[in-house]
């Protein structure tokens, strides 16, 4: 297993605020520097204006890992795939997430937090962050992947 990043950058909207602010305790608690990249409450907030600059900086290769969540998963994970050198897994158990990370080299991982229980959610991103990438033929896949 490679090193885990001890650095991890958590950002979510209204919906996922308080299973950020649960899973940014529990990690922290583990021993893992939290940036946290918003939204600070559980007012609305438009899931694109905390998600650009986690899956940005993510991009341009400032952190090597990151968790998104909003309620579904999907309007985070949408987000963040805009960008070409992210690959944001949208998993709900443990399975997913380790599949993310060996097959996929997954690099933002987004959680559906009304679907998911905080400790499930807590299980799946050490999972997570915990996995490595298998690389050989998984390579050739992920760099197909962006378009040029």
């Amino acid at each position: 297993m490679t090193d885990i990043p001890k650095i991890i950058p958590i950002a979510a909207d209204h919906a996922g605020y308080n299973l950020k602010e649960f899973i940014k305790q529990q990690l922290t608690e583990k021993g893992f520097q939290i940036i946290d990249m918003g939204t600070y409450s559980a007012e609305p907030v438009d899931y694109p204006d905390v998600i650009h600059p986690l899956a940005a900086a993510i991009n341009a290769g400032k952190y090597p890992i990151g968790i998104i969540m909003c309620g579904s998963g999907n309007g985070v994970a949408m987000t963040a795939n805009k960008y070409p050198l992210v690959r944001c897994a949208l998993c709900w158990n443990e399975e997913l997430a380790q599949l993310a990370r060996n097959h996929n080299n997954a690099n933002i991982l987004s959680l559906p937090a009304r679907f998911i229980s905080q400790e499930q959610a807590l299980n799946i991103a050490l999972t997570f962050l915990q996995s490595d990438f298998e690389n050989g033929r998984h390579q050739k896949r992920i760099d197909k992947i962006p378009i040029h």
